[in-house]
């Protein structure tokens, strides 16, 4: 087995500060989760302050006395503590007033019950979905944002109750879409055809490799950017839960209301979330089941390029890390496909520590690092790393959803060039929880 003391970075390996249990096996999980989702629940009234007025309800008494006549239903309801709730057919209408408030000067939002422990910059983009995620940022590092008076960061989470300044913004800042709707037929036909599992809380989508999880510098078509185009008749759109590397393929967890993305994200938090790898690496493990203990931190390589890496327990940005792995099979002491669980959810985790033991993940074009290592004939140099399996509590009642993603081609393709029975008992499965 090996130890671990070793932290994020890019540290050359040291053998002796890792720590891999020869046990038998391992399968439980956890990744940082994201983004936090948007609930199909009624939505929150904004309330409003601009130059310390605050804004009187449209129409009069008589009009407000007849909406509230017996049998009919109210369009907002007043609970203990005065908030307003909005009804259900209420939510375009107060979209476009929060809209329209946005160009008029402050405002404070107050954070209801069901946006508790979401992410501030995630809660903002929930309720300004016209607004740029880049420009919100901005106004947040920039301290124009304040909750309960004080300054925050973007990650940092909310509770019910909290006040939200929101400094004047204009509508000039307002996130062009530039989406038509033929695109957003094709974006929802395409998302429907990767469906591996979907209810009314959350889907399960088997994302193919090669398609970012999320934009970044020079990415232009990726998951979050689709799930606009299945934004329900209230507006609100799909929320990631949790991440995958643009070449990984696999499982990928896509919260459909505000509950879920609540929910769902507390249990990858807490490592309640399994989850399954299956890797093609280089070599053959010396010890066929085991765990690997390590901490992890950015860094730049000689070139300037930004990866993470084994480093010391201390080091600036170092987090803890665990992955239990497994020996399924192996092809002529050349290749082997092994079975890994990550208990932790660090960035870039299972490259990192694959390579780190010495077998780097096939294809890997970061952290392969074996010298003068000669691809097998007919193998595809792309990343050999699959998210197979995902079991997850359901948000709702808590019953496990359990969803197995098929290899994508090139494992495929692999799997029958080296003989390698898909169907064949995952050891993994024999692991510890954590």
């Amino acid at each position: 087995m090996w130890d671990g003391g070793v932290d994020d970075g890019d540290a050359d390996i040291d053998w002796a500060a890792v720590e891999v249990e020869a046990a038998g096996g391992v399968f439980a999980a956890g990744f940082d989760d994201d983004d936090d989702g948007a609930t199909g629940e009624a939505a929150p009234v904004v309330e409003t302050r601009q130059t310390g007025a605050r804004r009187a309800p449209q129409g009069g008494p008589e009009r407000q006395l007849k909406e509230r006549q017996p049998g009919e239903r109210a369009a907002a309801r007043k609970p203990v503590g005065g908030k307003s709730i909005a009804a259900p057919g209420q939510k375009a209408r107060i979209r476009a007033e929060t809209s329209e408030a946005l160009a008029t000067g402050v405002q404070t939002l107050i954070v209801e019950p069901d946006e508790a422990d979401m992410r501030l910059d995630r809660f903002l983009t929930a309720r300004f979905p016209q607004l740029a995620f880049t420009h919100i940022q901005r106004i947040v590092r920039k301290g124009e944002l304040r909750v309960d008076g004080g300054r925050v960061k973007p990650n940092d989470r909310l509770k019910a109750g909290q006040s939200v300044r929101i400094p004047p913004l204009k509508l000039t800042e307002a996130r062009p879409t530039g989406r038509t709707p033929r695109q957003d037929e094709d974006d929802a036909a395409y998302l429907r055809s990767l469906v591996l599992y979907e209810d009314k809380d959350l889907m399960v989508l088997n994302k193919p490799m090669g398609l970012a999880v999320q934009g970044g510098s020079g990415t232009h078509r990726h998951v979050d950017g689709m799930l606009e185009a299945l934004r329900d008749r209230d507006g609100q759109k799909p929320r990631l839960v949790h991440r995958l590397d643009k070449d990984t393929a696999g499982c990928l967890v896509i919260a459909k209301t505000r509950l879920a993305a609540a929910t769902l994200g507390k249990s990858f938090r807490s490592r309640v979330t399994r989850k399954v790898y299956w890797a093609l690496v280089a070599g053959v493990p010396r010890v066929k089941q085991g765990r690997i203990s390590t901490y992890i931190a950015k860094e730049e390589d000689p070139d300037g390029e930004s990866r993470m890496g084994v480093a010391q327990h201390g080091d600036d940005g170092a987090s803890h890390a665990v992955t239990y792995y497994a020996l399924v099979e192996n092809s002529a002491q050349k290749v082997s496909w092994v079975s890994l669980k990550p208990v932790t959810g660090r960035t870039h985790q299972l490259r990192v520590h694959t390579a780190h033991m010495g077998h780097p993940i096939v294809g890997d074009p970061k952290y392969f690092n074996v010298e003068n290592w000669e691809l097998p004939g007919g193998i595809q140099k792309k990343l050999h790393l699959l998210a197979r399996r995902i079991v997850i509590p359901h948000p709702r009642d808590g019953r496990p959803i359990d969803v197995t993603a098929p290899l994508p081609p090139h494992m495929a393709q692999t799997w029958n060039l080296l003989g390698f029975d898909a169907s064949r008992y995952d050891p993994i499965v024999e692991s510890p929880e954590e």
